[in-house]
């Protein structure tokens, strides 16, 4: 059954094949699909660009389990979103070109960027991310309800550690193993120009660490301990830890508006922006 998209009114199934107009999808109906550990690590070394990496990931179907749930998620919805194709695909990373924030969360919510193929969006933890974002004037609005919705990221990249929605939001250590070599590419990518790296919670704080590692940046040993509003500086870039806007911790108060504009102004001045 094909649905109208709720800002663009062209019908898609779900999950939303590559290459048939979805607002921002990078891939065509040609692109590689990658289904397995070793697959996504030839070809992700391979990659020569950004548009090439988002293309590829919005395709990848390398871990089963996670293909299953994502896919369910979008052939069942949520009732509110029962009058809406998804997306469900991977959720490819997004924002600037030319970043000197790179922005790590875990993984995308199943009705959030799993339903509208953008990170962070349509859902509460990215309503109260952006509205920081912009709140910092690193984007140029609040409305992030889907792809087409005209937000666009000044000086910040954003990316997930995993890129397919999990179960319970929690993917195995395999699964995080074989999304890794994604987000080590995306940092080989824009590592140039990148200062600053916000974690949006422990997960991303340890995901942010190993691909710093792996991308050359020395890491000490211990490695340095998540916080919020934690600072790890490393040679040419930092590490900054924030609470991760999920509900449970903003509707507890444990992080606070407050809070997060902290977090994006320390980050604004270590990338001299």
């Amino acid at each position: 059954m094909q649905l109208p998209h709720p800002r663009t009114g062209v019908r898609y199934p779900s999950p939303v094949p590559p290459g048939t107009g979805w607002p921002g999808d990078p891939a065509t109906a040609a692109t590689v699909v990658t289904e397995s550990a070793a697959a996504v690590e030839s070809l992700a070394s391979a990659v020569q660009s950004l548009g090439e990496l988002d293309a590829l990931v919005s395709v990848c179907r390398a871990c089963p389990r996670l293909v299953e749930w994502r896919e369910e998620a979008a052939a069942v919805k949520r009732k509110s979103f029962a009058d809406q194709p998804y997306w469900g695909r991977p959720a490819p990373g997004w924002g600037d070109a030319h970043p000197r924030i790179m922005v790590v969360g875990l993984a995308p919510a199943a009705h959030g960027a799993n339903r509208t193929g953008r990170i962070f969006t349509g859902d509460r933890s990215g309503d109260f991310l952006f509205a920081a974002l912009h709140r910092a004037g690193l984007a140029n609005q609040t409305l992030c309800v889907d792809a087409a919705d005209g937000l666009e990221l000044n000086d910040v990249r954003m990316a997930a550690a995993v890129r397919c929605a999990p179960p319970a939001n929690a993917p195995t250590p395999a699964e995080r193993a074989t999304c890794a070599p994604w987000l080590d590419t995306e940092w080989r990518l824009i590592r140039d120009e990148v200062k600053v790296v916000v974690a949006l919670g422990g997960f991303a704080w340890k995901a942010a660490l190993q691909m710093l590692r792996r991308g050359g940046v020395a890491v000490p040993v211990p490695a340095p301990t998540f916080g919020h509003l934690a600072a790890a500086d490393l040679g040419d870039v930092t590490l900054v830890g924030c609470y991760h806007p999920s509900q449970q911790n903003t509707f507890t108060g444990k992080l606070t508006p407050a809070m997060m504009d902290d977090v994006f102004t320390a980050a604004k001045e270590r990338a001299g922006i």
